[in-house]
């Protein structure tokens, strides 16, 4: 917890002089989604308040906003803890992103379309796997669907799926086989651009349809065992 917390008054800079709550949970939401605070953990308002230079009151309302969020859960006389997600909360997490990513996809309209946002995020990955840097490579994972996403060029959108693909990072937290789990979608993600780039909609949906069903198997299958044998509150 000190080297979390130490990361925590790094980010102090970042509030200056007009500290709000929202600032305060877009800080912890991007340290919950970087692991610096894994599924489970107990979130100590004396600590974090402290590290960050923000009052009590300022805190609990940013744990409020990440509460709603599904981020972060409050038990009764036990306090606040990121939120450790059921395998139904999982599968309802990729429920949501088929309907959406593909909603999206089939929506785009006549080509060409504005792809130097996919196109980066395929790099992104393919540098982070040159590196071994696996953790990394999920990262660019999901910066490909928010790319893929924001081709919508809804706000609304955006902010659904930041919020969606922010629970998502938890399950991947849990299930930290991060090389099994992401290798094998970089070359779909290379299939899914390459189809967007040539124009074909429909080839890339139903590309985006499979990728999104075999990824589902495969977390499942590695969440069930993991919860399962730590229990929900590991």
């Amino acid at each position: 917890m000190a080297e979390q917390l130490r990361g925590l008054a790094d980010d102090r800079a970042l509030l200056g002089r007009t500290s709000t709550a929202e600032r305060v949970s877009d800080i912890l939401r991007s340290r919950i989604a970087e692991g610096y605070f894994p599924p489970g953990t107990r979130l100590s308002e004396d600590s974090i308040g402290g590290a960050l230079g923000v009052s009590r009151n300022t805190l609990r309302e940013a744990f409020r906003l990440l509460t709603h969020e599904r981020l972060l859960v409050h038990e009764l006389n036990r306090g606040v803890f990121v939120r450790v997600l059921t395998v139904e909360d999982v599968e309802d997490i990729y429920r949501t992103r088929r309907l959406v990513e593909c909603a999206v996809v089939r929506g785009l309209g006549k080509p060409p379309y504005e792809l130097d946002g996919l196109a980066g995020a395929v790099e992104e990955g393919r540098r982070a796997a040159r590196e071994g840097d696996w953790k990394e490579v999920g990262t660019a994972n999901i910066h490909f669907h928010r790319e893929l996403v924001a081709l919508a060029a809804s706000e609304r959108t955006d902010e659904l799926m930041r919020s969606v693909f922010a629970e998502l990072r938890l399950a991947f937290h849990v299930v930290d086989e991060p090389q099994r789990l992401h290798e094998p979608y970089i070359a779909r993600n290379v299939g899914i651009l390459q189809a967007l780039q040539a124009g074909e909609r429909d080839r890339a949906e139903e590309l985006l349809a499979g990728y999104l069903d075999d990824s589902l198997q495969r977390v499942v299958d590695v969440y069930r065992r993991r919860v399962g044998d730590e229990g929900p509150g590991a």
